[in-house]
């Protein structure tokens, strides 16, 4: 087990030191959401239909952010099989081609994101061998919404006026560079890191997440959301390939229907969802700012100018010309 924490070590350890009898323990985890997240919920749903439909053959121990270690660890014991199964935002750090989640601007509405990132969407398509030449079973999206820019002390709707603000991007291609095409000033940090991160000052706010998190882990600190849906928030349900090769087929319809099951809630109730954060984080006193049909037009056009070719460069030019050939047409002014 290179490159784990000792806490991480332990207690895999004890999860997994179980007699040969006993039922098949998988372990699912998440570097972000509590237990009583949506994404905890979600975490909670997947391990209780699959326990529930494998009559006892399988058990779930789920783990919640931050206690088996942070993004890119966690991601690490997956490819390795130490973990079985995340909900995740997955690494760039094997292949960059997984940066297709991230490409910024590439759907510009509800519409065409559940379209897009749906169970017969053509994402789906494009990034399931991909997850597969990493040794990882792909089951599918778990969308949340449009991320935005939080921060406190000013905002920016234009790249001039964010120009000085630092922000809070995840350490993956080409979110950084997406919030640095926009104007600000994007600095990498993990997200165990980032409350602490806005508290000393090192950045003033965080980007391209929904306005959940922003809301619901950092809303002392941020005094507003900007809405510049430049990504399409959705995470990644994915095993471990050599744990699931190992299941017997019946056990392996288990896991997949209820990896579905979960799936299916999400893209049903996400809109909503956001929107009910949008509503409460309002209530509380973060101002919520949509920019202008104008305002939004030029943060798309100077985003996928400078950011696409970058991502063609890394992802190659099959998977950029589906990009261009299906992202969402931006509305005539």
């Amino acid at each position: 087990m290179t490159g784990m924490t000792a806490f991480t070590a332990l207690a895999l350890a004890a999860v997994l030191a179980v007699p040969a009898h006993a039922a098949e323990r998988l372990v699912l985890t998440s570097e972000a959401g509590d237990r009583d997240s949506v994404l905890g919920h979600a975490m909670q749903d997947w391990a209780k239909q699959i326990e529930e439909n494998s009559d006892g053959r399988l058990r779930v121990d789920v783990f919640y952010q931050g206690e088996l270690g942070g993004q890119q660890e966690l991601f690490d014991q997956l490819v390795q099989g130490n973990i079985q199964m995340m909900i995740t935002w997955p690494q760039t750090s094997y292949d960059q081609r997984i940066g297709v989640n991230y490409i910024p601007y590439m759907v510009l509405g509800w519409e065409d994101a559940i379209a897009s990132f749906g169970p017969d969407g053509w994402i789906r398509k494009v990034i399931g061998p991909v997850y597969e030449d990493l040794g990882l079973k792909y089951f599918g999206p778990f969308p949340e919404g449009f991320g935005g820019i939080a921060t406190k002390g000013r905002h920016a709707t234009s790249a001039e006026a964010a120009q000085g603000i630092r922000v809070r991007s995840q350490p993956i291609f080409p979110l950084p560079q997406t919030v640095q095409a926009m104007g600000f000033q994007a600095v990498p940090i993990d997200w165990n890191e980032v409350y602490t991160s806005i508290q000393t000052g090192v950045v003033d706010g965080d980007s391209s997440n929904v306005i959940y998190w922003d809301y619901e882990y950092f809303r002392d600190q941020l005094d507003y959301f900007v809405q510049s849906s430049h990504n399409f928030s959705s995470y990644s349900l994915l095993m471990n390939e050599a744990t699931w090769d190992g299941l017997a087929p019946e056990d392996q319809a288990v896991v997949a229907e209820a990896a579905q099951a979960v799936m299916d809630a999400q893209f049903a109730n996400a809109r909503a969802e956001d929107e009910k954060w949008i509503a409460k984080a309002q209530e509380a006193g973060m101002e919520y700012i949509v920019p202008t049909p104008a305002e939004k037009a030029a943060w798309v056009e100077k985003v996928r100018a400078e950011v696409w070719p970058q991502a063609e460069e890394a992802l190659g030019a099959e998977i950029m010309d589906q990009v261009r050939a299906n992202a969402s047409v931006p509305a005539a002014e």
